[in-house]
């Protein structure tokens, strides 16, 4: 994939500059995202200038609506390929959370557009945990880059390698892939809904992204985003 990529200095938000200002295959970086946040109302810590905070706008060839939890799963698998060259031990926690073992290095954020059933267009944003050395927030389990290898890494050549996985995975069947690569995707684990706590080990995630569930009980349960949390 052929990107122009821009460089910026600070932003609000590099999905929201994306969609003020993208046009074609664009990807812009910020050193500093004032207002950087991950799903729902998640905020997302970055030390100026040590993370690699960037959103991409591409506009994917023949993907329907139903399918676009395949972007998902695509970039998530894309970004893992990417620090894969650094670190091991990577899994994707559902939806496209990336960890490294228990800790948060990685979150991602897309805002599909539709067109009927096709999609137009995706803003994908990422935020990477690189050369930060301590977090602040009150976030329960960041971890970065430079944490796990004790050396810093160019952030320009990550970025690059993201871009390059990207352009392999988003048109090939990367479901297995995804479901292999799931956080905590063996076993019974600790989880929490609306009802209260369970254990429960991942059965699969469906095309649409919904996730399903068996509980030590033996229910099946089916899950949105959102509607169900993985107790860390």
């Amino acid at each position: 994939m052929d990107f122009q990529i821009i460089h910026i200095d600070e932003t609000d938000s590099t999905n929201r500059w994306l969609r003020e200002n993208g046009l074609g295959e664009m990807v812009v970086v910020a050193d500093y995202q004032t207002a950087g946040r991950g799903c729902g109302s998640n905020s997302w810590e970055s030390e100026r200038g040590k993370n690699l905070t960037f959103s991409m706008l591409i506009h994917p060839d023949g993907i329907s609506a139903r399918r676009q939890f395949h972007i998902s799963m695509a970039v998530s698998l894309a970004v893992c390929e990417a620090l894969g060259q650094h670190i091991g031990d990577l899994s994707i926690k559902w939806p496209n959370d990336i960890y490294w073992r228990n800790g948060k290095i990685g979150g991602i954020l897309i805002e599909n557009q539709l067109q009927g059933d096709i999609i137009k267009a995706s803003i994908i944003g990422i935020g990477l945990n690189v050369n930060q050395q301590e977090f602040k927030s009150d976030a329960p389990n960041p971890v970065s880059l430079w944490q796990i290898t004790g050396q810093e890494a160019d952030r320009q050549k990550l970025l690059d390698d993201i871009l390059c996985c990207l352009g392999h995975c988003l048109y090939q069947n990367v479901r297995q892939q995804y479901l292999q690569m799931l956080y905590r995707r063996k076993g019974f684990h600790p989880y929490t809904d609306k009802d209260g706590a369970f254990m429960a080990e991942i059965v699969d995630v469906e095309d649409d992204g919904h996730l399903l569930l068996l509980d030590d009980s033996g229910q099946r349960r089916r899950y949105a985003f959102k509607e169900v949390q993985f107790v860390v």
